[in-house]
C-alpha cells in the first residue's frame, strides 16, 4: 500500500513537472505512457539494426523517460538518422560529449523511447563507447 501511495505521489510530481516544462516551452508535448521492450542497451545489439537479444524480449510498461539535459532534442522526433544537418548533429554530439560514460546506455535508451534517431555521423562514436563499457563489464553480459 505504501508503494502505491509513493507511486501516486511520484506520478503527480512527474505530471506537475511536465506541465511546468510544457508551459515554459521546454517541451512541445507531454510524453505518453506506452509499452516498450525494456531490453536496455546492455543486451541490445545496436550495430545490428537495433534488435534485441531474445533473452531480453520481456515487455514492460515504461512510465518514466529519463532526460539527460537534452529536452531540445525532442524537436527531432521522427527524423531519420540520415537527414540531420551538420548543425543538428552537433546538438546531439554536444549532449553526448558532456555526459559521463556510464550514462551513455541510458541516454541511448532514452532516445529510443522518445523516438529519436542518433545522427549517422555520431553513431560510430556512440557504438564505440557502448562497446568499451561492455568490455569493462559495466553492463550486460561481458562476453570477451
Amino acid at each position: 500500500m505504501v508503494l502505491g501511495i509513493l507511486a501516486a505521489i511520484a506520478g503527480i510530481l512527474r505530471n506537475h513537472s511536465l506541465a511546468k516544462k510544457l508551459a515554459n516551452g521546454e517541451i512541445k508535448e507531454i510524453p505518453e505512457v506506452k509499452m516498450v521492450l525494456d531490453c536496455g542497451a546492455d543486451s541490445c545489439e545496436l550495430d545490428k539494426g537495433n534488435s534485441c537479444d531474445l533473452e531480453c524480449m520481456t515487455p514492460v510498461i515504461k512510465r518514466h523517460i529519463d532526460y539527460y539535459d537534452d529536452e531540445e532534442l525532442d524537436a527531432y522526433k521522427g527524423k531519420s538518422s540520415d537527414q540531420y544537418t551538420d548543425e543538428e548533429a552537433e546538438e546531439f554530439r554536444n549532449v553526448f560529449y558532456t555526459m559521463q560514460e556510464e550514462d551513455v546506455p541510458g541516454w541511448v535508451k532514452s532516445l529510443q523511447q522518445r523516438e529519436l534517431e542518433i545522427p549517422d555521423s555520431l553513431k560510430d562514436e556512440v557504438l564505440l563507447v557502448l562497446r568499451e563499457i561492455r568490455k569493462k563489464g559495466k553492463y550486460g553480459n561481458n562476453q570477451n
